[in-house]
């Protein structure tokens, strides 16, 4: 179901002004993705666990599900695939011995540092550039945006 309103020409084109650079940053982070992958011979995604792993250490299953926005059966998979590559390697918890961390292989690591620059890096750089009071906004902003897309994905199942 879409929303419809009567916007002004004004208000509508503020409104799609604002779609549109969604989508263009969306776009071009996924462009980045996809040209650094290819060139390394890996998967986006694979990509984004490699420089997530690398930036944070070792994490749980849930916590890159959690982080890449995915299920953990999704990611089980991707996971699945990055360890028979030898991109990463499984570990057993200290505190837990049934759950496992996973954590870069050396190859995996290579891999990662070969990137010079991720879209990850841009929009942080460009974020980071951004006053305070404009980045708490944001982010209250897009907190809104992503609690209603939620709400309307899981009215959808």
């Amino acid at each position: 179901m879409s929303v419809q309103r009567n916007f002004s020409g004004a208000q509508k084109a503020s409104f799609d002004r604002i779609v549109e650079t969604v989508i263009y940053l969306q776009t071009e982070s996924r462009r980045l993705a996809r040209e650094s992958a290819d060139r390394l011979g890996v998967t986006p995604t694979q990509l984004n666990v490699l420089k997530l792993l690398d930036e944070i250490g070792e994490l749980s299953m849930s916590s890159i599900s959690t982080r890449l926005g995915a299920k953990n059966s999704t990611v089980t998979g991707i996971v699945d695939r990055m360890e028979a590559d030898g991109l990463v390697e499984r570990i057993r918890g200290a505190d837990d011995r049934r759950v496992y961390k996973i954590r870069l292989s050396a190859r995996g690591q290579k891999i990662a540092r070969a990137v010079s620059i991720t879209p990850w890096e841009l929009l942080h750089d460009a974020v980071a550039r951004l006053p305070a009071t404009d980045k708490d906004n944001l982010l209250r902003i897009l907190g809104k945006l992503a609690d209603h897309i939620s709400t309307r994905i899981e009215d959808k199942t």
